[in-house]
This record gives structure tokens, sequence and C-alpha cells, in this order.
């Protein structure tokens, strides 16, 4: 049997476990694998991958934008070896199974991250990309190479759609990321019909414009796509190969066909299909044995290829090289030396101090803003840019930020941040979800946190941001009242290994609140101000403390006791046993929530919640302040 003959058999191997997957399961996508089929036996050949260690640093990333393209995805992954049987192919979509409907970081083994929604998967294999530069500039030296790997990209007319992979892309034109190969399955299918209903700019245009090698092939020819990814490889740039593939191939009167996109082919045509290969028609799930021998090569191939990455290591002539290695791996927290805080200022400022410190002592740590940084405060001093140094100039581009980011953090050793201003966040809410889903250590620091934005007026105005972010399940708002808040809320957010954190902090200047009668910072609420005699407990977040702390005051004067609960992080808070939010929030005083935004999840632990009603307005904060009813007068009035 000749090469390509014995590539053909492999491809229709994955072909026909794909459509079985998808017609047992009764749901699914057989259209995307089939076609894409004969590019990944050729990949696997190109593709430096230890399936025995999943973690080795060194490996190609491959990322699948395309998630709905499981029945492809998981068969490579049984095929190479990396865990999963047949039984487990069998077990597409079903409960509990190790095959969800779109593959999940952290769910099956060797999937290198969550994609979700379209045009994410290529932000990602950029934010990969952009990782791998970076810890090449740490560690390689004119003798050793220690981070040389490629990342790639399965993507489609979908992810080239979206906003997202417009903006990654041209961030990874600007940045070189001559590593970085994207396989475009140009099969001109979409869910509604061909993409002539919907797109009609030249793509190769569009990807030179922003600086990439853009190559062709056809995505069915063997020796084209091989000597295709030979080239892409060379390159110092980063690649689109422009893959022309037909959708559902060897599918017979479903091939080429937008039906075939989403749902299962039917019986009759699969048995047709695996007929006309040379397969038995009967068989399902089937995989020939030399088929099997050849797809496992990559066990013994990767093992090897880690064993002679891990023996350069230690053979390293510049021990620089391996102490920065280490230190990047394992974090010293012991070593940051937090500032002190005594008098007033924004958190935001505060914030940028605390960055500041984290950075001089992790070196794993790293981030930017979307153009923001001077108003951010999250510069790091004396850091350098990207890619030698750890400040990262994003642009405006919120949402490919965010999800770049998640695949820094997923890369290895390195703790990204990345900044906004917290209206923004709306722009970048996918990426924020899918690094919750999938326990992603990402901080984001989103700052003019309220109506106290002011003169920008109601559109950059966030009302109701805090309680979209705290009803996100495994995601941390922190809203610090000032800096000692801040400086618990990053020591409590860095020992969260498997959740994302966001600091939510002010423009304008907040006063230092006392130190914590009852209770603890990093247990997100503790009381902060109490009277035995309490009738009224009074609870806040951010800048409405300082607002808590005065009313009560104004309260003793009329000889009404109260408790002031100061909750940084309501997410973390509503975690704890019931005795100890009993404790703070005593549960026989007439408990109101004080926010100067929508805050409807505070009816969760108060009586009444005193918030914003509308999207605010143009004018100086104090005076905003004063007209939606955040004074101690209009407090007392309220709660009279």
């Amino acid at each position: 049997m000749n090469e390509n003959t014995m590539r053909k058999k492999m491809a229709d191997t994955i072909r026909f476990l794909a459509a079985d997957m998808v017609q047992q399961a009764n749901s699914g996508h057989p259209g995307a694998p089939m076609g894409l089929a004969d590019i990944a036996v050729v990949l696997s050949e190109h593709l430096n991958h230890n399936p025995k260690n999943p973690q080795w640093l060194n490996r190609d990333r491959l990322v699948f934008s395309g998630g709905h393209a499981t029945g492809l995805i998981y068969s490579l992954y049984y095929l190479w070896g990396y865990g999963l049987e047949l039984e487990d192919l069998k077990q597409f979509r079903q409960l509990d199974s190790k095959t969800p409907g779109h593959p999940e970081y952290g769910h099956t083994e060797g999937i290198e991250i969550t994609t979700g929604p379209l045009g994410q998967g290529v932000a990602n294999a950029v934010g990969f990309s952009m990782a791998s530069k970076f810890m090449g500039a740490q560690l390689n030296s004119d003798t050793a190479d220690l981070i040389d790997h490629h990342v790639y990209c399965f993507c489609g007319d979908g992810d080239l759609e979206e906003g997202i992979s417009y903006e990654a892309c041209s961030l990874a034109g600007h940045n070189k990321l001559g590593n970085l190969i994207v396989i475009y399955d140009s099969n001109r299918i979409t869910i509604e019909g061909n993409t002539d209903l919907s797109i009609s700019e030249d793509i190769r245009a569009r990807f030179e414009s922003q600086a990439w090698e853009v190559l062709e092939c056809n995505g069915h020819d063997y020796d084209e796509i091989d000597a295709t990814i030979t080239q892409a490889k060379k390159a110092d740039r980063p690649v689109l190969i422009i893959a022309n593939t037909i959708i559902a191939k060897g599918a017979g009167p479903l091939e080429g066909s937008h039906h075939a996109h989403g749902a299962p082919l039917g019986e009759d045509i699969i048995a047709d299909a695996k007929r006309g290969a040379g397969f038995d028609p009967q068989k399902k799930f089937f995989v020939p044995e030399d088929v099997m021998v050849r797809f496992r090569c990559a066990v013994e191939k990767g093992d090897l290829l880690e064993r002679e990455w891990l023996h350069s290591l230690k053979t390293l002539p510049l021990m620089e090289q391996n102490e920065t290695l280490e230190a990047l791996q394992n974090p010293d927290y012991s070593r940051i030396q937090w500032p002190e805080f005594d008098k007033a200022d924004a958190t935001r400022n505060t914030n940028g101090k605390i960055l500041n410190a984290i950075a001089r002592a992790l070196p794993s740590f790293l981030g930017g803003s979307a153009d923001l940084s001077p108003s951010n405060k999250t510069y790091l001093n004396d850091m350098g840019v990207y890619p030698k140094g750890r400040n990262i100039y994003f642009g405006i581009r919120e949402h490919a930020m965010a999800a770049i980011t998640n695949a820094i953090a997923l890369y290895g050793p390195l703790k990204p941040f990345t900044s906004t201003f917290f209206v923004f966040s709306d722009y970048l809410k996918p990426a924020a979800r899918i690094a919750a889903l999938s326990g992603i250590q990402q901080f984001f620091v989103w700052t003019h946190d309220s109506i106290g934005v002011g003169e920008d007026g109601p559109t950059h105005e966030p009302i109701e941001h805090l309680s979209q972010f705290r009803a996100l399940p495994n995601f941390y708002v922190w809203r610090p009242a000032d800096g000692a808040e801040n400086i618990e809320a990053w020591k409590t957010a860095l020992s969260m290994t498997k959740s994302p954190s966001a600091f939510v902090c002010s423009r304008q200047t907040l006063a230092v609140v006392p130190a914590p009668v009852k209770g603890e910072i990093s247990r997100g609420g503790y009381l902060l101000a109490s009277d035995e005699n309490a009738i009224i407990t009074l609870m806040a977040s951010g800048s409405e403390v300082e607002l808590a702390l005065k009313t009560k005051e104004a309260l003793n004067e009329k000889g009404v006791p109260a408790n002031v609960v100061s909750v940084p992080c309501y997410d973390l808070f509503i975690e704890q046993d019931k005795d100890y939010i009993n404790e703070m929030i005593l549960p026989d005083t007439k408990k109101i929530a004080i926010e100067a935004a929508r805050g409807l999840e505070w009816y969760r632990l108060a009586d009444e919640v005193i918030g914003m009603d509308t999207f605010g307005a143009s004018a100086p904060a104090k005076e905003l302040f004063e007209k939606f009813g955040f004074t101690v007068e209009s407090i007392l009035e309220k709660i009279k």
C-alpha cells in the first residue's frame, strides 16, 4: 500500500467514526469532520505532542476554533492515544461522557482550551502563540532554544465572520507571530447555505493586509497539504492556509451540502459511503489495525521528543535559563512586598501599585490594557514591552484581549491580567464566561466602576455590570473600598488557581476604612462597624462603603444603632456557611444594601436595596450621587 492510499484509509476511518458518533447520538455535526479528515491525517505527521504527557511545555498546540467539529476532535484524540476509548465515542454528547458536544478543557484529556462560540478559538491560538513568544524571549539563547514549537488552529467560515477573529489576527500580524499556522477550512458552507448569502470579501487580501503570509491548497490532496504545511512552518510571520475542501467529503448525495453541517447523515448514506471506501457497511466504530498502528506512532514519537527536550534542559550551558524556568514555573508569593496605604485614594491607583508589587516578585506576571493603561493604572513600571517585557499593548480589542489571555493563562506557567473600563466589559463577556466555565485563572482589572465616571455620561456608566458578573458561576468580582481591601482581594485571588477574578476599581478618591471588627476580608464580607444594640445593618461594596459608614454616624446621632458590613466580594461572601453570614449580618436587624448600580442580587441578603433604576446621566460625579440619592440625607429619608 503506497503512502497516499494509507493516508486515505486513515482519513476514511476518521470520517466514519465521526459519522457513526453523530448518527448514534442523533445529534452533532458530521460535515466538518468529514471535510477536514484528509488535512487532519497529514497534520498528524507534522504535530509534535506527547499523549503520555499532555502538559509537556514545548508541545505543539492544536486549537479547534470550530468546536462543533467534535467528531473529528474526539476521533483524533482516541486514535492518538490520549485515553479515550471506543466506548467514549459511542457515548458522544451523552450525560457525563468524556465526549461532550463541544470540547471542554479539563474534561477530555488533551483538549488545550474550551473554544466555545465561533471565533474565540482563533483568538485562543493567537494567545498560545503570544505566550510562546514571551516564554522564548525569557528562555531561549544563542545556544539553546527551549521554546520552539508551533501553534495550529482549525477554523471555518463562521470563525472568520466573527469580529473577534479580525481583532486577534490583526494583533497576531502586528506581533509577527511566526509559529502560528491557521488552517482555514474553506468549504463555502454555513448553516443557512452557501457563504455567498452573507460574505463576499477577499479573505486572502484581508489577511495579507494584516501582515500574514497566505498559502492555499487543495484540502483533499495529501501531497499538496503536506507541502503547504511544510512551507508554513518556515515562515517568520503568522500563516493562513486556505484549504479548499468539500463539506461531508465522501457522504454521497450530501457531499458539499449545507444539510450535512449539523444533522446526522442517515444510516443508508453512511453505509453507502463505507461501501464505496472499501469498509464493511455493517461495522460501526471500526478502526482497521494498520490505521491504529499509524496513528499510535504519536505516542512513541512524542515521548521521544519530550525526553530529548528534557535532556537538552539538563545540559544547558547557561544556568540562567534553568533558573528563569524554575522561577516562572514556581512563583514565590512570599516575595511580594505589599504596599501600605494610609491616605484616601482611588482604588484604581492602589490597584496599580499592587500590580507592580506582584510583578516585581513574580516573573510570570504580565498583562495589559485595551489602550487604557494610563487610566486603568495597569502599566508595569520598568518591566519593558512584550515580547521581551511584560507590558502587552492589546490595542482597542477587548474581546480578543480576553480570549487571547485565556490561552496565555493555560499555556503553562504564566499569570496574566487584562484591563479596560468596567462598562467595556460588555465587549469581553463571552471570553470571561469561558474563563469561568473552564476554571482559568485570569485577572480582570476594570476601572471607572459606577456613576462616579460622571461627565462621560450614561453610555460609560456601568449600571447592570456588577449584577451580570456576580451571576457568573465560578467568577469572583472584587469591588474594594480601599487599598487594604484591595490587597486582601489580590491575596485571595492569587490563591484561587481554578477561578478568574475581577477587580472593579474606582476613578474617584475613597477614604481609608477602619479595620474589620469581626470576620475576614478574604471571606468576601466582614463586619466593619458595629453596635451591640444594632437594629439596622447597612451593606455596601466599593465607594458606597464610605457612604454607609457616614450614614451609620448620622443614624447614631438620631438614636438609631446600626452595623456596617463591607462586602468586597459578594460571590465569595454568599458561599460562606450560614453561621458566618449571620454573624456578619444579624438576622434580627433591618438589612439595607447600598450600591450605585442595579444591585438586584442584594435581595438575597437584604430587605431593601438602594440602587440605580436608570442608566445615569452626564455631570460631575458629586452631582450624580446627589441626583440619584447616594447621599446621607437621601438614604436616611429612605430608611425612615
